[in-house]
């Protein structure tokens, strides 16, 4: 499917934006990849953490569920937020590549003037979402994280690292949750920042690699090209990076056992997909940067049984 139907090359066929959303909208839902929520929950993900690391060194058998939910909110709206601005910052890029050319603004199914108008909404609602953690300090973070979203567009033009910036960008939830329960970081947080910058250019790098043809023809870098066949390598080391620093900071909570738990499966998702890897099949690229939405989820859930038992022990 092409623009002339109105989808998009890259999106996933029979989604409910091409089968239940309104004609008039599906534009904006498919610039927002409300067809693909993948990102959400990468986006999501590292909030939800932070929330758990939060309850375990509360002693709280459960994370702070309203922030959960306003974390949930916000994360659909950034998401969709960063993606628009992203495709009106890439636009002319977008044209030239086979899987984006069909994308809603290269296509022409929505003008800079509506992705915009669209843009300011979407941010004005995680704006209310932040506004709704009544915390100023957190306030004060989630705005800082709007400098890393505004210049990652423009990295892959000037650097082999862009899938860094990106991984600043997609980590920012692991401080939010610990801000908005404390109204402060400490170390747990910035360890868990660090080690998910870590898996995200793990991550992103695999997804990377269905576009390193036509990245390379239009200029456009990464850190898919900058490895090449070294990828499972690279992988192996930035995942057991963040693996590491995930321990680090369960260690500085004085985290039980079945938080490390949790992160050894963790560990073992992430062998998989370096085991798994074929940077020469696109489609098996997609499936294994999809699956760590599962990585996250089992992480998170060692850290939500260690938070409950722990409470009630």
């Amino acid at each position: 499917m092409t623009a002339a139907d109105g989808r998009v090359a890259d999106a996933v066929r029979g989604s409910w934006v091409d089968t239940h959303a309104p004609l008039a909208w599906r534009p904006y839902l498919r610039l927002a990849r409300a067809d693909r929520p993948i990102g959400s929950w990468l986006l999501l993900l590292p909030c939800w953490w932070s929330a758990a690391f939060a309850a375990l060194a509360a002693g709280q058998p459960l994370p702070n569920l309203w922030h959960m939910a306003l974390f949930a909110v916000g994360a659909v709206a950034m998401r969709g937020a960063g993606c628009t601005y992203n495709d009106l910052v890439d636009r002319d890029i977008d044209a030239m590549v086979e899987r984006t050319r069909s994308r809603p603004l290269p296509s022409g199914q929505v003008t800079s003037r509506q992705a915009k108008i669209f843009l300011l909404a979407q941010i004005g609602l995680g704006a209310l979402v932040l506004l709704a953690l009544w915390q100023p300090f957190a306030w004060a973070v989630g705005i800082a994280s709007l400098a890393v979203v505004v210049i990652y567009p423009f990295m892959k033009r000037i650097t082999s690292w862009p899938q860094s910036v990106l991984g600043l960008a997609f980590s920012w939830g692991a401080l939010m949750g610990w801000a908005a329960a404390f109204g402060r970081l400490d170390a747990p947080a910035l360890l868990l920042y660090a080690g998910s910058i870590l898996w995200v250019i793990g991550y992103d790098t695999i997804y990377a690699h269905q576009d390193r043809e036509d990245d390379a023809i239009v200029g456009v870098r990464s850190t898919a090209l900058l490895f090449g066949e070294r990828t499972p390598l690279y992988l192996s080391l930035f995942y057991a990076a963040a693996v590491a620093l995930f321990a680090a900071a369960l260690w500085s909570l004085a985290a039980p056992p079945l938080a490390y738990a949790g992160l050894a499966a963790f560990a073992v998702h992430l062998a998989w997909q370096v085991r798994s890897l074929d940077i020469a099949d696109p489609d098996l690229c997609l499936r294994l940067f999809k699956s760590n939405r599962d990585a996250g989820l089992i992480f998170l859930a060692g850290l939500m049984a260690a938070a409950l038992l722990a409470a009630l022990s």
